[in-house]
Formats: C-alpha cells, sequence, structure tokens
C-alpha cells in the first residue's frame, strides 16, 4: 500500500557535487545529470538507485539527516533536498570552461535520473530554478519524471527554455494494478500520459520511456501502449525489459505478490531463470521495433549489455545494432544522423508470452 505522504522522512542533502558525468550517454539520455534530491518518494520496488554509491556508501549521513538503517528497504520513505542546487550551478557554470559532448550524449543534462525531480512540490521548484540556470547558460534538459502533470506549473519555465528541454516520462505499462504494485507510491500510467499530452499541446517537446517493460505484457498490450504513447506526439520512445539481477528483484516479485498481482508475481519470478529472461527480452525488443514500424512511432532499444552475452550471433548483431544507433531525436542538435532500425534476424522465439 501507498504509504502515508507524512510518513516520509525529509532533510537537506548536504552533497557538494553539483554536475556529474554519466555514463548514462551509452543510452543516447545525457552527458551529465543533476539530481534534486537523494531518496525519492515514489519507491518502486525495481529501482537501482539504492545500490549505486551516492546512497549505497553515505548510511552515516543517512542516518544522521533521515534515519534511514537500511537505504534499499527504506527506499521511497526518505528524501533529503537539494535546495541550495541552482544557486551553486549557477556559480559553477560560470567557472567551468570545457563542456564533455559525446555523439550520443550530445552534451545533454539529465534531470533527475536518481529521485524524481516533480515528486512534490519542494523538488519541483528545485527543478524549476535548476532549468532555468541551464537554459540562461545555453545548455540542454532533459527531465525525467512520473508526475508530468505537476511540471506543468512550470510550462513557463520550459517555453522560456524553448529548444533547450525535453520533458518525458516513464510508462512501463497502461495496466494500473500492475504498475501500482510495483510503483506503490507513483501516478498511475493514464495520468502520466495526460500530463505529457497537455505539455506536447503547450509546445515542449516530450518523450516517453517505456521502461521497464513486463513479463506478463503481449504484443498487443504492447501496440495497445503506444497507441496511447502516440497521442503525446513524442520526440522518441525509449524502450527495455526489465533486469532480474539484484537484490532489488526480489523485493519486485514480493511487492506484486503482496498486492495480489500473482501473475505479475509468477512471471517476474520466472525471469530469474536465465533462458526465460532471454527468451522474454528479445521478444518484448522485437515486437518493440516491428511495432515502431508498423505504427510509425520512433522507438529506440535500450538492449542490456549482459544479453548480448547469450544471444546467438545474428541476434547479437541486431543487439549491438541498437546500442550504437542513434536517438531519432532533433534534441540538442545531435550531430550524428539517426540510422535505420537495424534488421532483425528472425530467430526470436515468436511463441513467447504472447
Amino acid at each position: 500500500m501507498p504509504n502515508d505522504p507524512s510518513d516520509v522522512r525529509t532533510g537537506e542533502d548536504p552533497t557538494e557535487a553539483v554536475l556529474s558525468e554519466s555514463g548514462l550517454n551509452s543510452k543516447h539520455l545525457c552527458d551529465y545529470v543533476i539530481n534534486v534530491a537523494t531518496g525519492c518518494r515514489h519507491g518502486c520496488k525495481f529501482c537501482y538507485v539504492p545500490t549505486m554509491p551516492s546512497v549505497r556508501t553515505r548510511p552515516e549521513m543517512l542516518k544522521d539527516r533521515a534515519d534511514v538503517d537500511d537505504a534499499q528497504q527504506e527506499w521511497g520513505s526518505y528524501v533529503l533536498y537539494r535546495d541550495d542546487l541552482p544557486d551553486r550551478l549557477d556559480s559553477h557554470l560560470n567557472r567551468k570552461r570545457t563542456w564533455k559532448r559525446t555523439s550520443k550524449g550530445c552534451g545533454i543534462v539529465g534531470i533527475s535520473f536518481a529521485t524524481d525531480c516533480y515528486m512534490d512540490g519542494r523538488a519541483g521548484k528545485i527543478t524549476r530554478e535548476v532549468v532555468d540556470v541551464l537554459s540562461d547558460h545555453e545548455r540542454y534538459a532533459r527531465i525525467l519524471t512520473r508526475n508530468p502533470i505537476l511540471s506543468l506549473q512550470d510550462l513557463d519555465v520550459f517555453k522560456g527554455a524553448g529548444q533547450y528541454v525535453t520533458v518525458g516520462s516513464s510508462i512501463p505499462s497502461m495496466d494500473a494494478e500492475e504498475v501500482g504494485a510495483i510503483e506503490p507510491q507513483a501516478p498511475a500510467p493514464e495520468h502520466r500520459v495526460r500530463g505529457l499530452e497537455e505539455l506536447n499541446e503547450a509546445g515542449v517537446q516530450t518523450f516517453v520511456s517505456m521502461s521497464p517493460t513486463y513479463p506478463t505484457q503481449s504484443k498487443e498490450d504492447l501496440r495497445a501502449q503506444l497507441m496511447e504513447i502516440a497521442e503525446c506526439d513524442p520526440s522518441v520512445v525509449f524502450h527495455e525489459p526489465i533486469n532480474p539481477r539484484g537484490a532489488n528483484f526480489k523485493m519486485t516479485v514480493d511487492a506484486a505478490r503482496s498486492a495480489d498481482q500473482t501473475r505479475l508475481a509468477d512471471e517476474l519470478e520466472r525471469l530469474q531463470k536465465r533462458d526465460r529472461w532471454v527468451e522474454y527480452s528479445l521478444n518484448h525488443l522485437r515486437w518493440m521495433q516491428e511495432l515502431g514500424d508498423e505504427l510509425d512511432m520512433p522507438v529506440h532499444l535500450w538492449p542490456d549489455k549482459q544479453l548480448l552475452k547469450y544471444a546467438d550471433p545474428a541476434e547479437r548483431e541486431w543487439l549491438e545494432g541498437w546500442r550504437e544507433r542513434q536517438s531519432p531525436e532533433d534534441f540538442a542538435n545531435r550531430d550524428t544522423p539517426s540510422t535505420p532500425m537495424p534488421d532483425h534476424p528472425g530467430t526470436a522465439n515468436a511463441a513467447g508470452v504472447e
């Protein structure tokens, strides 16, 4: 069940770093990241962030500032905000003389990929000011949030930033009960779609991350989802299957079972068998490519690098093609034109989970 918002322990984050270089350029997302807080109200069970060094290696700080005993088990019940971040960012950019710009990351700054920058009003205020600073310095910002409706309060900032901002949301499935089971405090998927629709209607660039899709989803489910997402007119739809590695995956299975989503829990549990995970992942990636072509949607796949180890040579070449293919977005004046979708060799098991 969702936490009472009053149960979330809050404080101030003493992190000194302002702007961090990011490996997310491998996913064609950004070269830098800015996180407006440590912790997140949404409490998504599959979230990898509590295992990242920025959280995992700071137990004393988390205990002192938010009485956290176990950063992963308590994920969703603590948030430490970085209220002074915009001022420090402005000073940092005034001094910064070099700027990283890879062909995949395009010098973009991601906000926020280790928390949700619109999880509440306080985080939203920091985000608003950060976007203002970045656009003043002519730096591109990619905002990712599960609460795009709250971001609508900043339409004036987004419009002022113009070409320098794009706003997206993670929408793994349109099944609100399944999503709610493992993203217990996050807005329902239909609200995320509605928020992106309103942003698009207001002239703000948008994108979607269908990540991670669930093993309960058939090709028809993915088609229906893409047709709903099409109403947002996103510049790109990123996609990846769920990854069963890590302690957080057991939490994901347990959360689905506790919410009486037995089918989802059973299918997730089956993914712990490597052959099943490979089959499911290849099917979803193949289906998404086919649907992108069928529906004329700008789909961009994110194949897990571990999947390349277990795919046959023809499939491996196909997956590597996606890992190297440029995102189809025009955002940030990408200097490497998008190449055609890599051809699928047609060897994946078509039966899958349909």
